[in-house]
């Protein structure tokens, strides 16, 4: 009797399983992928900065979608130029923004790298520190 149980238990998961990746839409589907050194750059205000993302359609079907990226930090953003990305399944692409660090941005700041796409948006691990312009440096000293 409890093989009986756990045979029925057993087809009922397999059942809900079956049905689960029979509705789930799997078309139109965006991954992408930066450089595997991602982390931190240090960028003084008025710094340029250029970005480049690779995008692939994992999906089954040709997909459309409008990208862009920004830098996000709570004392200062820099959006990029929104792009329009078309790609057939199994398809991958590479955009590349560039930008500047705002010349009002607070230094010691960081901004996150944030991707937006459609509705959706993916935060990255790239970040843009905000270092001085100016810097000291001892060129010489006596003690006499």
């Amino acid at each position: 009797m409890a093989k009986r149980y756990a045979l029925l238990f057993l087809i009922a998961v397999l059942v809900v399983v079956a049905i689960n990746f029979s509705v789930t839409d799997t078309s139109d589907v965006l991954t992408f992928a930066t450089n595997t050194y991602d982390g931190v750059v240090n960028k003084s205000p008025g710094g340029a900065f250029t970005v480049k993302i690779t995008f692939k359609n994992t999906g089954e079907t040709e997909g459309n979608w409008s990208v862009n990226i920004a830098f996000e930090d709570s004392s200062w953003v820099q959006v990029g130029t929104p792009k329009i990305l078309t790609l057939k399944s199994g398809s991958t692409e590479t955009l590349t923004w560039t930008g500047v660090v705002p010349a009002n941005a607070t230094v010691n700041s960081m901004a996150r790298l944030v991707v937006y796409y459609d509705d959706s948006f993916k935060p990255l691990n790239w970040w843009i520190r905000v270092v001085p312009c100016a810097e000291l440096t001892i060129k010489s000293s006596t003690v006499e």
